[in-house]
């Protein structure tokens, strides 16, 4: 919901000013800081929650403590009713994880539900900056001498400072040296896993098969998520893709919208006749939603490329594909919503990616590990590129289906449920879950690549190979990453060149993920 930057130590306030104002497309509406001796709080506001008294930063009842968030905390009123005997100033989610950490510690953020970056400061030099446990919310940090600073994004770092940031661990929190010592790097502690560790081990399954009790589990798990994830003072829409996980998200929704006398605005982006346009445009109206849909052409897609590139501070050619359309989807959305849902996460969740089906990943302990490893890496993968493209535009998107809870709940589902074997399609389990919910067709599509689907892959391919034989690159030297970093595509080598003109001085190892083809 917004964008923050924050300082502990030696305090240059022309500085944390300019690294805030790089950010303000992510948070428009309205802009707060404030200023201790040893730290420096900012906050680029998009108005969601408690629209009119939500201001920030949110000091507490003596002001000698503050907090700047970015994110949504959705089970914020139950930590209220469990703070009963504090007096809150705002109604705002942040608030509430606010207060939580002042009375019991940042231990309670195990006790944090929702996606969030948060930092608090204290005018007797203590503090506490924390990321969330999958890394919805985008944040990185640099320790420089005298200084530790963060921010949202790689672009509101200076270039001077770029060599030297790394993206924030999720599920950490930061606490600055309280001792006086203003070069120390403070103390960082996990405080929650990504993949809550009980749910690691593989249950077995002996019977081989699922019963109507356990689909209705997982829709039950599910459409609760989606419910709270439409936690909002503002309107919320989907970003249909035309694929089975966005339809499930909108078919819940549209139903919650229904039950307030609403209809839910849904999103779709494909060149003329694409499979997802024309995919998205079938549960549209099965659904009976306010549909919106964006036709790019070639030259719209080419326009967005460099953009893109910058836009998501990443190179990879999966998410450069992604990135483009869904920028060209956000810039549409933002003038009818401020809150998308989209349905990130339920590949991870379900083993829905083509590469799980291998011998590699062929029994139920492989293919398990392999899922909590996707979704521990989705932080600077997928969720990157999710952020970044839509609070470009300050548009909010949320994931129900990285939900701690259901998480917890998919996660000890016998990982041999999710196994193509015995006639099975991949996501068999989440097909027959919400089956009669969307079109026939759509629960039982086979899965593309958002950006294969929308049509976007075969444009920017030509690009590239445009650009290549214009440039002469054929005959050039690739460019030199270093630290290890290889470059693996003449799609990819093309994305790195745009890449570095903004961030030459980052470290890619540092900073980013990368799939595992090219």
């Amino acid at each position: 919901m917004c964008g923050i930057v924050a300082a502990y130590g030696v305090i240059d306030p022309e500085k944390c000013e300019r690294m805030l104002a790089r950010i303000h497309h992510r948070g428009p509406d309205d802009t707060g800081r404030v200023q201790l001796e040893n730290a420096w709080l900012g906050h680029q506001r998009l108005s969601i929650m408690d629209v009119s008294g939500g201001k920030q930063p949110i000091a507490d009842d003596t002001d000698s403590a503050y907090v700047v968030g970015n994110g949504e905390i959705y089970n914020h009123e139950d930590i209220r009713d469990v703070l009963s005997e504090v007096r809150f100033a705002t109604d705002s989610d942040t608030e509430s994880a606010f207060r939580l950490v002042l009375r019991d510690g940042a231990a309670a953020l195990h006790e944090v539900r929702g996606m969030f970056a948060l930092a608090m400061a204290h005018t007797d030099g203590r503090g506490a900056v924390a990321r969330d446990p999958i890394g919805i919310k985008p944040l990185y940090w640099a320790r420089l001498d005298g200084v530790t600073i963060f921010a949202s994004e790689l672009r509101a770092f200076d270039v001077e400072d770029q060599p030297f940031v790394e993206a924030f661990p999720p599920g950490h929190v930061w606490t600055p040296d309280t001792t006086g010592d203003l070069t120390a790097e403070g103390a960082l502690v996990r405080f929650a896993d990504a993949v809550p560790v009980e749910v690691r081990p593989v249950r077995n399954a002996p019977d081989k098969q699922w019963t109507e009790e356990d689909l209705g589990q997982i829709r039950d798990v599910l459409s609760d998520s989606i419910r709270r994830h439409m936690m909002s003072d503002v309107p919320v829409g989907v970003f249909l893709s035309g694929g089975l996980d966005s339809a499930i998200v909108a078919a819940v929704a549209a139903k919650v919208a229904d039950e307030k006398g609403e209809r839910l605005p849904t999103f779709a982006v494909g060149t003329e006749g694409s499979a997802d346009l024309l995919a998205a445009r079938a549960v549209a109206e099965f659904l009976g939603t306010d549909h919106h849909e964006i036709v790019p052409t070639p030259d719209d897609l080419e326009e967005a490329l460099d953009e893109a590139v910058t836009v998501i501070e990443h190179f990879d050619p999966a998410l450069v594909r992604s990135a483009v359309p869904n920028l060209l989807l956000a810039r549409e959305a933002v003038k009818h919503v401020k809150v998308v849902l989209t349905g990130e996460g339920a590949d991870e969740l379900f083993a829905g990616y083509e590469y799980v089906h291998v011998d590699e990943f062929s029994t139920p302990e492989a293919l398990q590990a392999e899922l909590v490893r996707s979704i521990e890496s989705l932080h600077e993968l997928n969720l990157q590129r999710c952020d970044r493209t839509t609070m470009n535009y300050g548009l909010e998107a949320r994931v129900p289906f990285l939900d701690a809870t259901v998480m917890r709940e998919l996660l000890t589902l016998p990982a041999e449920w999710k196994l193509k074997i015995h006639d099975r399609v991949e996501k068999q389990l989440l097909r027959e879950a919400f089956d009669g919910t969307v079109p026939y067709d759509i629960i039982w599509r086979g899965k593309e690549q958002f950006g294969d689907g929308s049509g976007a892959k075969d444009v920017l391919s030509a690009l590239v190979e445009k650009e290549k034989a214009k440039e002469g690159a054929q005959d050039a030297e690739p460019p030199t990453v270093e630290h290890g970093w290889a470059l693996r595509s003449d799609e990819e080598i093309a994305y790195y060149r745009t890449w570095h003109r903004s961030f030459s001085g980052v470290r890619p190892d540092r900073t980013l993920g990368a799939f595992a083809t090219a």
